[in-house]
C-alpha cells in the first residue's frame, strides 16, 4: 500500500475537501482524486461521499481512518530510525584496550549527547567493507599499506602518532633501564603472538624489523593480551612491544616494566576512515574532536614506515 496515497486520504479526512487536501500537500486537486480513486480499487471500497460541501466519509472510510493514521505513524517511526541525525554513530575501534578505543571515550566524555556504537573488526578489508556498505560510519586503522590503496569513495586523516614501548619482565636484561635506544634492542627477542600477516599491522612490524635489524617473533597461539603479560613476566629472555596508550593491568607480583624507545621512537600511525558520502552530523563533530585533541605527525625524533605518509585525503 503507497504511504503517500493513505497520507492523501487522511489528509482529504481532516480537511473534508479535496481542494483543502491538496493544498495541504502542494498537490493538485486532479492529483489528490487519483489517489484517492486508486486507494478505493485497492481496498474495493468507495471511502467518500462526495456532497456539495466536500467529502464525506463513508462507512468503510471511518472504519479505515484509524488503521490509516497508526501506517503513517509507523511510517514515520521506521524513517525515524534510519535517520543520520537520530541513529547512534557507529564507529570501530579495532580492540577494547587499544588508543583508538581511548580516543573515543575521550570524545564521548566531550560529546555526552551524541549517541555511539562501539564496534570492534578484525581486519581492514571487513572495516572498509563495513564502511562502503553503511554498517560502520568510521574506523580507526593505520593506512595505507604498501600496495593496498583505500577506495576512492573512503576518505581518510591521519589522527594520531603512538609511540611504542618495550614491555619487559623484572629479569630482563633491560628492565633496569630509563629508556632504551632502537640500536638496543637489536638482539633481544621481542614477542609478539598477536601480529596476522596481511594485516595493516603486520605490513608496520615488518618495515620496522627491515629498517632497524631487530629480531620480532609471531610464534605461537595467541590466548590474549593475560597470557602475554604472564610469559613476559616469567621469561627474562623476552619482551614485547606496547602502544603508549594501551591500557593494560597485571598483577603487582609481576613486576612489569614500560620502557620509553627513543633514538628515534617507533610511533604508530592511527588514521580515522570514513566514506565521502555519509551524512551523519556526529560524523564531522568526531573528525574535529580529534583534530583539536591529538598532536601533530612525523615529529623530530620518530619513526614510522613510508608509506604511512601524513597526508589528508579528505573533502
Amino acid at each position: 500500500m503507497d504511504i503517500d496515497t493513505v497520507r492523501t486520504f487522511v489528509a482529504v479526512a481532516d480537511a473534508g475537501q479535496f481542494q483543502e487536501a491538496a493544498a495541504e500537500l502542494a498537490v493538485t486537486q486532479q492529483a489528490v482524486s487519483k489517489r484517492i480513486a486508486a486507494l478505493e480499487r485497492n481496498l474495493g471500497v468507495r471511502l467518500f461521499t462526495r456532497t456539495p460541501r466536500g467529502a464525506r466519509l463513508t462507512i468503510d472510510g471511518q472504519a479505515f481512518l484509524p488503521h490509516a493514521r497508526e501506517l503513517l505513524r509507523v511510517a514515520e517511526r521506521a524513517a525515524a530510525s534510519v535517520s543520520t541525525g537520530r541513529r547512534p554513530l557507529r564507529v570501530d575501534v579495532i580492540a577494547s584496550r587499544v588508543a583508538p578505543s581511548g580516543l573515543m571515550r575521550g570524545f564521548h566524555r566531550a560529546h555526552p549527547e551524541i549517541d555511539l556504537d562501539v564496534m570492534m573488526l578484525f581486519d581492514i578489508e571487513t572495516a572498509v567493507a563495513a564502511i562502503r556498505s553503511g554498517e560502520i560510519d568510521a574506523s580507526f586503522r593505520a593506512v595505507a599499506a604498501p600496495g593496498r590503496p583505500l577506495p576512492d569513495d573512503i576518505a581518510s586523516v591521519r589522527v594520531l602518532d603512538e609511540p611504542l614501548q618495550l614491555l619487559t619482565g623484572p629479569g630482563h636484561a633491560l628492565a633496569s633501564a630509563r629508556s632504551v635506544t632502537v640500536a638496543q634492542l637489536v638482539g633481544h627477542r621481542i614477542w609478539m603472538p598477536g601480529i596476522v600477516p596481511g594485516t595493516e599491522w603486520a605490513a608496520y612490524y615488518d618495515d620496522l624489523v627491515a629498517e632497524f635489524g631487530l629480531t620480532i617473533e609471531a610464534t605461537g597461539p595467541n590466548f590474549g593480551s593475560d597470557a602475554l603479560l604472564d610469559t613476559i613476566a616469567d621469561t627474562p629472555a623476552l619482551a614485547t612491544f606496547m602502544g603508549a596508550q594501551t591500557r593494560l593491568v597485571w598483577p603487582a607480583g609481576h613486576g612489569l616494566r614500560r620502557i620509553p624507545v627513543t633514538d628515534p621512537t617507533p610511533v604508530y600511525p592511527h588514521s580515522l576512515l570514513w566514506h565521502r558520502d555519509n551524512p551523519h552530523p556526529a560524523l564531522a563533530t568526531l573528525r574535529a574532536h580529534l583534530a583539536a585533541a591529538t598532536a601533530g605527525h612525523d615529529e623530530a625524533g620518530t619513526w614510522t614506515p613510508g608509506w604511512a605518509t601524513p597526508r589528508r585525503r579528505c573533502r
